[in-house]
């Protein structure tokens, strides 16, 4: 689904109220019958034969010019720069920081549809694999890489970003080279809907986390943790990243307070035209108060803002749910099965609203490191993780069973979920199944790196 924000005439003018910051999640409500879904879907791609990342010059224009033949449409962000990103119709497939390739797909009413989309991506990546080589892993860390070896994709924003993130969180370039993550998003009602759904996809994001950890290798070595993409997050700018803890002390958030929360994070930059205007380290609100070098806040820069925050789930014109580790083929389509049967059914939402209540902040973020080490074995206090897990996916199974969307053979889309559940029911996440057999700090060999946590 894709999730770019995108500005109309009217936004470019200064912003006169702060009520105008909330009309961007209200103009995209809409009624429930017209929910969709989309899903968003990163990997790393490597020369298979020597295990090297591929760099944008020679690895990823091909691969760009070779999906232009399924009819995506190039873009860039000045008229003569280079190629950042594919769009076809409502989706695109852009690049991360380190070259990373994402799917960010079009919206859809069911997830036989979403699973079909992605389908037909990994089919027309195939032809310049086999021509360039390539292998594509599909895991939440780069498990080859050092920073050193892996490109710097040439958009702006990344620039900036890599100067200024290091300042906030000692794991920033990690963060934006070495992850991968597979994303879902959601539409609501109402400001009570968004709010709502948003509370309860931030108090059991380490939840999610933990049973789909699926990042335990770095550099050919086994990880002592299971999720190194999850202990990478741990160490992000607080500002704009986690569980957005002021709104856990509130009964009844509203987009207001969401956008309260916005406001206090810093800055990256903004647009004139072509013209990028680095603004680093200046909160949205001190800008909306002061300006810079003469330019003033604009619903257009706030909406580029809103992309630039990057909780565990954050309100656009999208709920968007970010707490997963990249997966395997078949697994990706369970993270938006997960939450569509969590979030789109009204009794599962209810159910999962009294599992969250579970957990206090303070109690979690305790946790939140051993969540991500040692994923469905850890604890929240005193309490096993397993549990509560194997909880949460009977209830999303339950709500996809009453959504009752059938494909063409019959089968509602419990079946996306199925293999998720099945690790699950026996208290593995994903990474236990890679892990089979190894020992921590173990260095394996190339080929068996790849085949373990090949797409």
């Amino acid at each position: 689904m894709t999730t770019q924000l995108s500005a109309s005439g009217d936004e470019q003018r200064p912003i006169r109220d702060l009520d105008e910051l909330t009309e961007l999640f209200r103009a995209a409500e809409k009624p429930a019958s017209r929910f969709l879904i989309g899903a968003e879907a990163e990997k790393f791609a490597v020369v298979e034969r020597t295990g090297a990342p591929i760099d944008y010059e020679h690895g990823v224009a091909r691969v760009f010019a070779s999906l232009e033949a399924f009819g995506w449409t190039p873009e860039r962000e000045t008229h003569d720069g280079p190629v950042i990103s594919l769009r076809r119709g409502p989706a695109s497939v852009t690049l991360e920081p380190g070259a990373q390739l994402e799917l960010s797909g079009a919206a859809f009413a069911d997830l036989h549809a979403v699973s079909s989309e992605l389908d037909a991506h990994y089919a027309e990546l195939a032809p310049v694999s086999e021509a360039l080589g390539l292998s594509w892993l599909s895991v939440g860390f780069h498990p080859l890489a050092t920073q050193a070896e892996l490109p710097w994709v040439p958009k702006k924003r990344y620039g900036v970003m890599r100067e200024y993130l290091p300042t906030r969180g000692r794991a920033a370039h990690d963060m934006m080279r070495r992850t991968a993550t597979v994303q879902a998003n959601f539409d609501f009602s109402s400001e009570e809907d968004a709010l709502r759904k948003l509370m309860v996809s931030l108090r059991l994001s380490p939840l999610v986390h933990a049973l789909t950890a699926n990042a335990p290798f770095s550099e050919r070595r086994v990880s002592p943790s299971k999720s190194l993409r999850g202990d990478v997050w741990l160490h992000m700018d607080p500002a704009r990243s986690g569980l957005i803890a002021p709104l856990w002390r509130l009964e009844r958030p509203t987009y207001r307070d969401y956008a309260e929360w916005a406001l206090d994070a810093g800055m990256f930059l903004f647009k004139r035209g072509e013209r990028v205007l680095k603004n680093t380290g200046q909160t949205f609100r001190a800008f909306l108060a002061n300006g810079f070098e003469g330019e003033r806040a604009t619903l257009e820069d706030w909406r580029l803002h809103l992309n630039t925050l990057f909780p565990e789930a954050r309100l656009k014109n999208t709920l968007e749910v970010r707490a997963c580790d990249a997966q395997s083929r078949e697994l990706t389509r369970a993270v938006p099965a997960l939450f569509t049967g969590i979030l789109y059914d009204e009794r599962a939402l209810a159910e999962a609203e009294q599992l969250s209540k579970h957990f206090e902040l303070a109690s979690l973020e305790a946790a939140r490191p051993s969540l991500v080490k040692d994923a469905l074995a850890a604890r929240v206090g005193a309490e096993p993780v397993a549990p509560l897990a194997e909880k949460l996916v009977d209830i999303a199974l339950g709500g996809l069973e009453r959504r009752a969307r059938k494909d063409a053979n019959g089968e509602d889309e419990r079946r996306l979920l199925a293999p998720l559940a099945a690790l699950t029911e026996h208290g593995k996440c994903p990474a236990d199944v890679m892990l089979e057999g190894l020992t921590p700090g173990q260095t394996l060999a190339l080929d068996d790196v790849i085949s373990r946590v090949k797409l």
